[in-house]
This record gives C-alpha cells, sequence and structure tokens, in this order.
C-alpha cells in the first residue's frame, strides 16, 4: 500500500524497479495498477517472486542493503527500518537480535516493498514524515507462526508509543512490515501538519472492505509556518524519572549509555522528594522512534519504578562545522545560523581539549586561540 501510494503520488514505477535492480535478489517483478477500492481509485502495487526460501536473518538482510549501490538516505532508511523489524521480532521471541530469523518479512517481496518504499521517499524529495493514528482491525490473522490475534505480537510491539485504535472491521489493517515504516521514519503521530499539499496518492490494499475504501493516503507538501517567521522542527519526546536511591557513579555510566543508545540530551536537576530525600530529576530528549528502547534503558540502568514522557515542540537553529588553521593546529568552530545571519561561533570542545593536552596550554587560551582565528579567517581580505 505504501509503494502504490508513492506510484500514486508521482514516484516513477520504472526508476523504482531500475533502483531495486540494483539488490542482490533474483526472481521478482513489480507492476503497478488502477483499482477501485469502495468510492475511490487507487494504485495497486503487486511484488510476484520466484522464490521458496523466506528465512534470513537480519545481518543477511543489511548485508544485501548494504551491498547495492543506492543513494546514502536510501541505504539508511531501509536499514533503520529492518533494525527496527529486527528488534520487535526479537522482543516478541525473546532471542537475541543476531538470532532473529525473519519469515514474512524477509522475503524478497518484503524486501522489495521496504527498500522501494525508501526509493520513493526520495524520489518524491521526503524528508520529514507525519503519520495519523493507526486502525489496526480485529479478529485473527494467519502466519507462519500459526494464527493470531491482530494486531499480530510483532505489529503490537512496532505500534508501542504510536496512537491506535480498532474500528472492529474483521481485518489486519496493519502489518508489521507497514508499522516498521511508518515508526521508524514519522517524526511525529497527529493531525495533518501545517503544509502545501504538491500531491496526492492512494495506495490500495489488496482486500475490498464491505463499508470503507481499504486504502492508505499519501500527501506530499512543503511544510508551511504556522506564525509568521516561525519554523518548528519535528516534535521530540521528554523522558523523565525521579530517582532519590542510586549511586552517582550509576548515573555516570547511565548518560553514556543513553547518548549512546540515541538520546538527543540527557542531563538532571537536583529535586526534593517525598520522605524529604534530596534527588534527581533526569531528563532525555528523544526522537519518536528511539523512544521505547531508551524507556527501557532507564529501567534497565536506574533504579527507577515509573518514567513520564510527553511530546514538546522544539526550534533549533541552522548549524554547520568549519575548521580553523592556528598555530596549534587545525581546530573545527560550530557555526549556528538564523536565515543566514551567524548568531554563534563556538570552538568544538574536543579538538580543543585535545590540543591543550598534547601542547602542555591551558584549555582557556587554546579556546580563546580558536575565536581569534576564527574571527580572523572571516575578515574581508584587504
Amino acid at each position: 500500500m505504501t509503494l502504490g501510494a508513492l506510484v500514486d503520488a508521482g514516484a516513477d514505477l520504472a526508476t523504482i524497479k531500475s533502483e531495486l535492480r540494483r539488490l542482490d535478489l533474483k526472481g521478482w517483478q513489480i507492476s503497478a495498477e488502477r483499482v477501485k477500492r469502495g468510492a475511490l481509485f487507487a494504485t495497486n502495487v503487486k511484488v510476484e517472486t520466484t522464490e521458496k526460501h523466506h528465512h534470513r536473518g537480519l545481518s543477511k538482510i543489511l548485508e544485501i542493503i548494504d551491498g547495492a549501490e543506492l543513494a546514502p538516505r536510501i541505504k539508511e532508511r531501509s536499514t533503520k527500518i529492518f533494525r527496527r523489524l529486527g528488534e520487535a521480532e526479537a522482543k516478541v521471541h525473546q532471542v537475541e537480535i543476531e538470532k532473529v530469523h525473519f519469515h514474512e518479512v524477509g522475503a524478497v517481496d518484503a524486501i522489495i516493498d521496504i527498500v522501494g518504499a525508501a526509493i520513493g521517499f526520495e524520489l518524491l524529495g521526503v524528508d520529514e514524515f507525519s503519520c495519523s493514528a493507526f486502525d489496526v482491525g480485529a479478529g485473527t490473522v494467519k502466519t507462519a507462526h500459526g494464527i493470531l490475534p491482530v494486531p499480530a505480537p510483532a505489529t503490537a510491539e512496532l505500534l508501542r508509543g504510536a496512537p491506535s485504535f480498532s474500528s472492529g472491521v474483521q481485518c489486519e489493517l496493519v502489518t508489521p512490515t507497514g508499522a516498521a515504516i511508518a515508526t521508524t521514519l514519522a517524526s511525529r503521530f497527529a493531525e495533518m501538519p501545517p503544509m502545501k499539499i504538491e500531491s496526492v496518492g492512494y495506495g490500495a490494499g489488496s482486500t475490498d472492505l464491505p463499508d470503507r475504501p481499504n486504502v492508505m493516503r499519501l500527501l506530499v507538501g512543503v511544510a508551511t509556518a504556522t506564525e509568521k517567521g516561525e519554523q518548528w522542527d519535528p516534535p521530540v519526546i521528554v523522558i523523565e524519572a525521579n530517582l532519590d536511591d542510586m549511586s552517582p557513579q550509576i548515573y555516570g555510566y547511565f548518560v553514556e549509555q543513553a547518548l549512546a543508545a540515541g538520546a538527543l540530551d540527557v542531563f538532571s536537576s537536583s529535586v526534593q522528594m517525598k520522605k524529604n530525600r534530596p534527588g534527581l530529576l533526569v531528563t532525555l530528549l528523544a526522537e519518536p522512534e528511539n523512544l521505547n528502547r531508551l524507556i527501557d534503558l532507564v529501567f534497565r540502568e536506574t533504579t527507577t519504578i515509573g518514567v513520564r514522557t510527553h511530546e514538546v515542540r522544539r526550534r533549533t537553529l541552522k548549524r554547520e562545522i568549519v575548521a580553523v588553521e592556528t598555530p596549534l593546529g587545525e581546530i573545527r568552530m560550530k557555526i549556528s545560523r538564523l536565515n543566514g545571519t551567524m548568531l554563534n561561533a563556538a570552538p568544538e570542545y574536543e579538538d580543543c581539549q585535545r590540543l591543550a593536552a598534547q601542547k602542555g596550554i591551558p584549555l582557556k587560551e587554546v579556546l580563546a586561540l580558536a575565536n581569534f582565528h576564527y574571527q580572523k579567517q572571516r575578515e574581508p581580505q584587504k
């Protein structure tokens, strides 16, 4: 349905097919046709394969993607989607992620679906994603693991943290593949954000439901400011926990682990807790796709027994890195701009720390030297 919506919105199927040929996969064909689902016309994309062996491990799938001559962002998005699928399957089946063997989603058609979607998004120039709440359907579904309730266990795991509901339709309306694509790429789950719509695509499901069109709608457009001069970044999630019984040594280790796991920032504030105990309010900033991973880390590495989350809007300045030559060596400068105007310039701390240690010079002098030579570099040549 995602591929169908992308093609319907203007992504060229021939180009998608040509790019998919770069994957080391044999025995597949892809086609599209216009169909009617309820009162709507939509594009139904079919992936046909002669493959009989459907089992592939995550490492093999990532190897296929990495070995293809695809654009970096196509590889990155495809890899993130499959890793998220692997994490969900590993949790459901209680095995290590390296030992996960995909069944349906390891087949050629599923790989074509996911990588093809990443190619389609790239062709349409999509940078950010927003998704509405998921109608998961109801009843049961037949899988390689037998008859399972809707949503299937892997789908339910993938939808953790995303708004979901059931309209009561006795059908699987969200598959693991679809859930993985949407929850990996979406930066927010809400009503349609402010945007200038440029194209609309309808992707048809294989089943024609009796009381509603079985389609996925894709709106593609340019983000618009909600106020004059206002440009918001995609929302992020704030994760909070109160701690009053944990060693400071553990906190330092936890911060390192959280940043390595994808936290945008980690910080703490002193608070007075019940029973007159001094404690810490630990706060993490997370992108939606990293929410569950970081919550699990908080429970595993700290002594808290509960966390709170809420979505916040964020606005950041455009940033770039500029290398500056100094008598001590090269130092990178972090430059931030607003509407093209430079507002801040700061030396990269790690560069200055390394040179200070190597040269036996106070760190404050290295920082001052970096700022001096950056300003000198910016002066117009006479």
